[in-house]
């Protein structure tokens, strides 16, 4: 079992990023990111319980010249998605919910077409309910929170297809957990992320960000390339939305979730098995997503991993359980591929 104390030694010890365990050098992965000029990255590499590199790279704040440092927290876009199936996973373990459970149940509001659609469908994206950002009019400039994503889809009485019978990544779908998580445990998501994830983990530099209820105290700032610089895109008009990607935090609070999920600290092995085990669909569908994470092999390597993706930010986390091996890079820019450098490091590591 990995204890608090066992966590937060792992990130507090940074000695234990240049002594003992494997040795790796990935500075040369990074020189894009690198300088006073640019938005920058963070990486932390976790092998066998030991961080081995902890990194930063560029700038978190170009306007203010603030550098980028492992402390800097950065808006985790989709990577977000595995701890609202957590926060689910949490209310099932406790008899709250049941993931075959309708998602009618808990959101009346949606149509007779999504009656279908279960708990379950919502987490492996197996749904079929409309992409949000699909309703959103162009005309919109103000930014959508989660009862505007409840009221566009409650709009909408169809489905891309029937529950339960194809794959299709669906961030409707995690908003809308996120909204059932505060419906059934009468907190509002980002206090129950807070109580029941964050604040036991030992994450506090960890948040489920809504604007003027929080403070980002180390925030990264994103930005995309235009016309050979960078400038700010920060803010678009669906990053105010939570379950599907609100939350901020940095490489060391990832450090400790990354080590939590190894043990029961937060749920029995059994559940953790059933979330990284994607579905069987029908007539051949394909699918390689289970609550929050997708799984696959990397040459040959069982591996759970997620991207994120939004304005201002490019981010990955690749986990190698059978190999304890975690890469997490996080980035404030909207350009560059941080999937392409974590497997490169991981070639470094697991396959020299």
């Amino acid at each position: 079992m990995v204890r608090r104390c066992e966590i937060l030694a792992l990130v507090v010890c940074t000695a234990c990023a240049t002594a003992g365990g494997p040795r790796v050098t990935v500075d040369d992965l990074f020189t894009a990111y690198s300088g006073p000029t640019v938005p920058g990255a963070s990486v932390v590499v976790i092998s066998d319980g030991r961080v081995v590199v902890r990194r930063a790279y560029g700038m978190a704040d170009l306007e203010h010249h603030v550098a980028a440092t492992p402390e800097a927290d950065y808006r985790l876009a989709s990577v977000s998605k595995q701890f609202t199936a957590m926060a689910v996973m949490l209310l099932a373990q406790d008899g709250k919910l049941r993931y075959d459970q309708s998602v009618h149940d808990f959101l009346p509001e949606l149509p007779a077409a999504a009656r279908s659609a279960t708990v379950r469908h919502l987490l492996n994206h197996t749904s079929g309910l409309w992409d949000y950002e699909d309703l959103v009019p162009e005309s919109r400039t103000a930014q959508l929170d989660d009862r505007d994503v409840l009221g566009l889809l409650a709009s909408k009485d169809s489905l891309y297809f029937r529950a339960g019978t194809q794959y299709r990544y669906s961030n409707s779908g995690y908003v809308l957990l996120g909204i059932i998580v505060a419906r059934v445990s009468g907190m509002s998501y980002p206090d129950f992320l807070r109580t029941h994830i964050f604040t036991p983990l030992g994450m506090g530099a960890t948040v489920a960000h809504v604007e003027g209820s929080d403070t980002i105290s180390r925030r990264a700032y994103g930005y995309s390339p235009r016309g050979g610089a960078f400038v700010p895109t920060d803010q678009s008009v669906t990053s105010a939305t939570l379950g599907d990607g609100g939350i901020y935090t940095n490489v060391d609070d990832m450090t400790r979730w990354d080590q939590a999920l190894y043990g029961p600290e937060l749920v029995a092995a059994a559940t953790m098995e059933l979330a990284t085990t994607p579905p069987q669909l029908p007539a051949g569908a394909q699918t390689e997503y289970g609550f929050g994470w997708f799984v696959d092999r990397y040459r040959g390597e069982k591996r759970w991993r997620h991207t994120g993706e939004t304005s201002g930010f490019r981010n990955v986390i690749l986990r190698f359980p059978g190999r304890r091996l975690t890469i997490i890079i996080l980035t404030n820019r909207s350009s560059g591929e941080p999937q392409a450098i974590a497997e490169r490091i991981a070639d470094r590591l697991l396959f020299r």
